[in-house]
This record gives C-alpha cells, sequence and structure tokens, in this order.
C-alpha cells in the first residue's frame, strides 16, 4: 500500500522520480533517429513521469476550418507526430495553451480525440469546465501521479472564447481549456488620478460604458477603482506602479482539483501556460504566475511546470517544492507550417496565391528579427528530480540546444548542449529567487535546504 500525504511517515517508503519539458511545437514527423536523440531518451528514461506541453492541434489537411484568431499562427500537424512523442519516453501530457483554438472547436476535439486514444495521460482540456479541470492520473511504478493544467495566455489572444463552459441543468457545456483569467490595474497617486479622469472626461472614451453601468447591464466598480476605456483599470494608491492578479474563481477551481487530487494521488503536478512577461524582460514571470505557483503549492502541490514564452526563466524552490517557470522549447517548428488560412495571409498584407516561403519572411525581415534570430530561444534545460515521501530530495538539469546554427529544414530538435554556458545563464536568472545550483560533467545540481 502506497503513504498517502495524510499518513505518518516510516510504515512505507514512496521514492518517485520525474522529469517535464517545456513547449513541444512540432508541425511534422521527427525523423526515427537524430544525433542527441539516445541521450536525449538515456537522460529522461529513469522518470515515472514524464511530461510535454503539446503546442500543436492534431487532424488532417482539410478537415477542420481556421478560427478568425490564432494563437500566433495556425499550428497543426497530422496524429502521428504522438508516436514521436512517445519514442522519447513522454507519459503525460497537456496542450491547454494559446494555440487550442487555432482550428476552432473541430481542431480542438480532434486534437483531444487522437490524444485519448494514444493512451497519454493528459489534463487541461476537455468537453466542458469539469472535465477540462479535472485532474488527469498516471499509474507509474512508484506511485500515482495527478497532473492539473491552465493556460494564462488565451486570456489575452482569445479574449476568453476559448475557455471551456460549465455545465447547466439544461445546457451542455462548452469544449475548451481550463483557463487561468488575470487582471492588470495600474494603481497611481490621487493627483495622476484626477488627471486621468480629467482626460476620460474631456474624450469622452467612457460614455458607453457608463450608459450601460447607468441602466444597470454593467456592474458597479468596486470602491476606488476607475476604468479608462474598456479594458484599462486604475486604483487610487499612494504610489504608482502595476498590479496583476489572478483570477479568485479560477484559483479557486484549482484549489477544488487539488484537494481532490490530494485523495486520488500520491504526488501532484501542475501545468501553467504562460507568456506574459514581469517588468521588461521576456525571461521574468509576470506577477500573477508567481503568485499562481506559490498559491498552488499552498494548495498541496508538488511542482509547479511553466512553458509558454518559448525561453528559459527561473527556477525557484518554494517550500521545498520546485516552480519551473518556464523550461523553454522541446520541440520547435515555428516556421515550419506547410499551409494556413486566408485571414493569416491578409493579415500580412499578403493573399495564399503567396508561399508559406513568401509570408514568413515577410514577418520575419527575411529572418533579421523575431524567435529565430534569438539563440536563447533555442536553449532549454531538462530537469530530472526524485522524491521520498513527497520531498524533493534530488533535483539536476540537464541542458539542450535546438540547433540554432543548423538550416531551417532541421533545425528545432533536442539535442545535448555543447557546453555549460545555458546552465550558466539560468543558474544567474534563478539567483534573486534564491535558487543556489551547482554544476559539474555538463549538469546542474540544484542545492536542496
Amino acid at each position: 500500500m502506497l503513504l498517502k500525504k495524510n499518513q505518518k511517515k516510516g510504515k512505507v517508503s514512496n521514492r518517485m522520480k520525474f522529469t517535464a519539458v517545456g513547449d513541444y511545437l512540432v508541425q511534422r514527423r521527427l525523423p526515427p533517429d537524430y544525433e542527441g536523440f539516445s541521450e536525449i531518451v538515456e537522460w529522461m528514461k529513469p522518470a515515472d513521469a514524464r511530461y510535454f506541453n503539446l503546442e500543436t492541434t492534431l487532424h488532417r489537411e482539410g478537415e477542420c476550418f481556421a478560427f478568425p484568431l490564432n494563437g500566433g499562427s495556425y499550428l497543426r500537424a497530422d496524429p502521428e507526430i504522438l508516436e514521436d512523442c512517445k519514442r522519447y519516453g513522454f507519459n503525460m501530457t497537456s496542450f491547454c495553451n494559446n494555440h487550442s483554438m487555432d482550428f476552432s472547436y473541430d481542431g480542438l476535439l480532434k486534437t483531444l480525440e487522437h490524444v485519448n486514444k494514444s493512451g497519454l495521460v493528459h489534463a487541461g482540456t476537455g468537453m466542458n469546465l469539469d472535465q477540462a479541470a479535472a485532474p488527469g492520473y498516471l499509474d507509474a511504478k512508484g506511485g500515482r501521479v495527478a497532473l492539473i493544467a491552465m493556460t494564462a495566455t488565451c486570456n489575452s489572444v482569445f479574449n476568453d472564447v476559448c475557455i471551456a463552459g460549465k455545465q447547466s441543468r439544461r445546457v451542455p457545456g462548452r469544449p475548451g481549456v481550463n483557463q487561468l483569467r488575470f487582471q492588470e490595474t495600474l494603481v497611481v497617486t490621487p493627483e495622476r488620478m484626477a488627471q486621468i479622469k480629467a482626460l476620460a472626461a474631456e474624450t469622452q472614451v467612457n460614455a458607453q460604458e457608463d450608459i450601460g453601468r447607468a441602466e444597470g447591464f454593467r456592474a458597479p466598480l468596486p470602491e476606488g477603482q476607475f476604468k479608462f476605456g474598456k479594458y484599462v483599470n486604475f486604483l487610487e494608491g499612494e504610489t504608482t506602479h502595476k498590479e496583476v492578479r489572478c483570477n479568485r474563481a479560477d484559483l479557486a477551481r484549482m484549489d477544488k482539483a487539488i484537494d481532490e487530487a490530494k485523495l486520488q494521488a500520491d504526488y501532484i503536478l501542475v501545468a501553467i501556460h504562460s507568456h506574459e512577461v514581469g517588468g521588461t524582460s521576456k525571461a521574468q514571470p509576470a506577477q500573477f504566475v508567481e503568485e499562481f505557483a506559490h498559491h498552488c503549492i499552498d494548495q498541496g502541490a508538488d511542482a509547479v511546470i511553466g512553458h509558454g514564452p518559448h525561453l528559459l526563466r527561473p527556477i525557484e524552490i518554494y517550500k521545498g517544492k520546485p516552480i519551473f517557470y518556464s523550461l523553454g522549447d522541446f520541440v520547435f517548428h515555428e516556421v515550419n507550417l506547410p499551409f494556413a488560412p486566408e485571414e493569416y495571409f491578409e493579415a500580412k498584407g499578403l493573399t495564399s496565391d503567396a508561399s508559406m516561403h513568401e509570408i514568413i519572411n515577410q514577418y520575419t525581415g527575411n529572418f533579421t528579427r523575431g524567435l529565430q534570430v534569438q539563440p536563447v530561444m533555442f536553449e532549454a534545460v531538462i530537469p530530472r528530480w526524485e522524491t521520498e515521501n513527497g520531498v524533493v530530495t534530488k533535483l539536476e538539469l540537464f541542458p539542450i540546444e535546438l540547433g540554432f546554427d543548423l538550416p531551417k529544414s532541421r533545425n528545432g530538435l533536442p539535442a545535448p548542449a555543447k557546453d555549460d554556458s545555458i546552465l550558466r545563464r539560468l543558474a544567474e536568472m534563478s539567483e534573486p529567487y534564491g535558487t543556489k545550483m551547482r554544476i559539474e560533467n555538463g549538469v546542474a545540481t540544484v542545492e536542496l535546504g
């Protein structure tokens, strides 16, 4: 019998090993073997639970129509790519991210169908909100692992249209993702607030909202808060700064899922997809993501796995539990789209008579801007950690690079890094979080308290 979290220690030792990667942004089948593949597999093989974020939709060409909005581009791959995922050894995934609705509800449902058929444990997406919010469970040799997944980036990309709908007694729920919403508030001094209100009055930017509020179609604003237009929230305070906080209802839904997982599993993983930044650096996680990660661990989660911005973000050890704010990419086929809908061409000032090469050259400035010219977007780590009775006893980091210098036809695949520069950079950015690492023989070991 496995040792549960609410049982006393001492009778049965519960040891488990875990590994995780970030974004598996794939557009085509991977070669059956390539230089570096076997080393990646060997690193991950000892783990009981092996997680990745599936950042594409799965369906055949022409099978699903495109949504008017997209997560940055229209990502699609044939369902056979899941066979490649499993060759790496992965057994847990989520596809709860800003690309889940690229091909509308049909694309999401087809992806759900193929992932279910694959046997991969998954969470974060479902036929309704209750399904999307529910944990997925992996029965491993060392114990039972729960996975709960959310995405924040849909909030800013799709304006909430991809969030799964909750069922009522007479209306079925809506397919979608388990979304973490957030609200930005600009806190300003009384002097600044007076200026903002004066500007709003002069421009009548709030006229429509004010009428709706007066007629009872808009909720009253909280005391001290002022809205400039539809989306900018101001709050009067002593200093001027920005606050970004998680939606309370979404946190409560996460709490319920964690509480359920405490009974059903020995270890709880939480995955969060977020592109949002804190401060002026893309490597800095947003304030609300830090709040979310701490909250999940306070409620009983054992690790938080972040992904989304396509580069590494810091690692924090909070109350003895690891938080990976972003693990970077594992597969990165950003510019390998074989086709796109007409709206995508029109948004770039072209038509679908143009080739995909033309449209990619157009938005990358002939590869002089964007993610493809930044080496850090092709650098990542694969953590491997061990636990005993829920306590992390070892955490190692294996650096990988995705072929920044290779031709676009062959880059984007993970291979062992050539040196420890990735680890040194990660150690430096993690230090403000109190995280210390020891780098030896191409692997970093995190010092645990």
